[in-house]
């Protein structure tokens, strides 16, 4: 899989990451992103998936996707800290078009 992520930072500067991996749970390289340099997808389930960030191998950013039963909602909840230490706690929820 291929994940490409582009966005603005909260000093309105673009951002761009990139990872590709498979969900075995290993780590894979991830380039762009400043709290992490590997990232690793396992899947729990058929709807759930978990997700670990980490930078110079300690965990730095855990999280956990559901996609509802109708397949319409996928729920990221995510946990861990920022670069300079911060703790980071938040819960994004995409629903389909």
């Amino acid at each position: 899989m291929k994940v490409t992520l582009d966005g603005v930072d909260g000093e309105g500067k673009p951002t761009h990451a990139e990872w590709t991996g498979k969900f075995d749970g290993k780590d894979y390289p991830l380039t762009g992103d400043p709290n992490a340099d590997t990232r690793s997808y396992k899947k729990i389930d058929d709807r759930t998936t978990e997700l670990t960030n980490k930078k110079a191998g300690k965990v730095t950013t855990t999280a956990k996707i559901v996609i509802s039963a109708d397949g319409k909602t996928r729920t990221v909840t995510i946990s861990g800290t920022d670069a300079k230490g911060n703790k980071v706690e938040a819960t994004a929820i995409y629903d389909k078009q």
